[in-house]
């Protein structure tokens, strides 16, 4: 790395290590893990710009001359634009994150897409599983630590941060089963569907065979010491973290993290439009099998699980249950309470096109209410945010809004 791009970071790193080391930091850590918990206290807001960072911090004002400095430095400024200019409720932390590098040897089966004439635009399915004898194809991974490769990164990094952040190397943290988002990248979403009618066998061999791929994938990273708690800041489900103070790691940890020690989810988008029955039989049969393993559970992301929750809710461990921006909030309120974190997705369209202040306000005052006046223990996630028409002034409108109607909820009579 040259010289020019080690002061850079490191002058970053020290921007970053100040803004962790202040006291409210260790304050939002605790309210975590009260909420975490399902204990009382404020809802928590948190904020991911996910597709927009390119109009918060364009690569053009980047300073980093190297491909691996940029990465870095990316990284950094994104951490300090939490701190300085649309602080949520995510708690900054001071160390630098050495992922363990592993390799698989894959599933046997190459996805194939037909892209978009647009950068960003859709793309299409292109079905290389296309009939029963295919499944066949489907080959376990086989996982392999590369110690060399983790230390020779963990050494750079001690260099680069010394004197200024810690280096941490961590394994798997975030443990996150996709079995439907896997299949219908290799089948198709028209075809996976329509076997649910024409073709029912031929799908459950594949949930079948993807459940116990994944088994032995977990077995794997326990024989290698590959798994890693996290029951920190480590993005869990489709929002939220891991933050817990007793009831993680489970009795009898002695080091070795195990399943039972950690937070895991799932989520089944691609059966947003349909039914119950369906949705158990096809995917909540088999995600149950590979999240009982673990400690804490949570559940769902973009799609709507408002008929789903009873079923939902039957997933061993279950703590964390997304309720997308096209669920029944009042429903999905009444049924959850404070037995679960009532995780909601705000509607993130409302940050493009003109933002109307006074829609947004009604609109959160609306869910916030209705989360609170059942005794929801509620967390608001503004995620999807695939951009924001290079207004980022619009997050920090947004976040403001938010929290004055969390304070005004919970100020209201009735409210827990």
């Amino acid at each position: 790395m040259i010289v020019k791009d080690k002061k850079i970071l490191r002058d970053l790193a020290k921007r970053v290590k100040e803004a962790a080391d202040n006291p409210l930091q260790e304050k939002r850590r605790e309210q975590w893990r009260r909420h975490n918990a399902l204990g009382p206290g404020m809802p928590l807001i948190l904020i991911f710009p996910e597709g927009s960072w390119e109009e918060l911090i364009p690569q053009s004002s980047l300073k980093c001359e190297g491909p691996k400095a940029g990465n870095i430095e990316t990284a950094l400024r994104r951490t300090l634009y939490y701190h300085e200019v649309i602080p949520d409720d995510q708690p900054g932390e001071a160390f630098w994150r050495v992922p363990k590098q592993f390799a698989s040897t894959g599933w046997g089966i190459q996805e194939r897409k037909i892209s978009s004439s647009e950068s960003r635009g859709a793309w299409h399915f292109d079905p290389v599983i296309k009939e029963f004898s295919d499944l066949k194809r489907i080959k376990t991974p086989r996982i392999t630590y590369n110690e060399e490769e983790t230390e020779r990164n963990r050494a750079e990094m001690e260099d680069l941060f010394d004197g200024i952040l810690p280096v941490q190397v961590k394994g798997a943290g975030r443990i996150s089963y996709h079995l439907m988002q896997q299949y219908t990248l290799w089948r198709g979403l028209e075809e996976m569907m329509m076997d649910m009618y024409l073709n029912p066998g031929m799908l459950h061999e594949a949930m079948a065979r993807l459940t116990e791929g994944h088994k032995e994938i977990l077995r794997q990273y326990r024989e290698q010491d590959l798994l890693e708690l996290n029951r920190d800041g480590t993005y869990h489900n489709s929002g939220g973290n891991g933050y817990l103070k007793n009831e993680l790691p489970a009795p009898g940890f002695t080091g070795t993290v195990r399943p039972e020690d950690m937070w895991a989810s799932a989520e089944s988008q691609e059966l947003a439009q349909v039914g119950p029955v369906q949705h158990a039989e096809f995917a909540l049969t088999y995600e149950k099998e590979l999240l009982e393993p673990f400690g804490l559970t949570g559940y769902g992301c973009c799609e709507d699980l408002t008929r789903k929750l009873d079923d939902v809710c039957q997933i061993p461990n279950i703590r964390r249950i997304s309720i997308s921006p096209w669920a029944d909030v009042e429903q999905c309120a009444e049924r959850l309470k404070g037995d679960y974190i009532f995780s909601w997705k705000p509607q993130p369209a409302q940050l493009v096109g003109d933002f109307q202040s006074e829609m947004v306000r009604e609109y959160l005052r609306h869910g916030i209410e209705t989360a609170l006046k059942q005794g929801c223990i509620l967390e608001i996630i503004l995620k999807d945010t695939h951009t924001c028409q290079k207004h980022p002034e619009r997050f920090i409108q947004w976040l403001k809004i938010a929290r004055e109607e969390v304070i005004r909820g919970m100020e209201k009579p009735g409210s827990c």
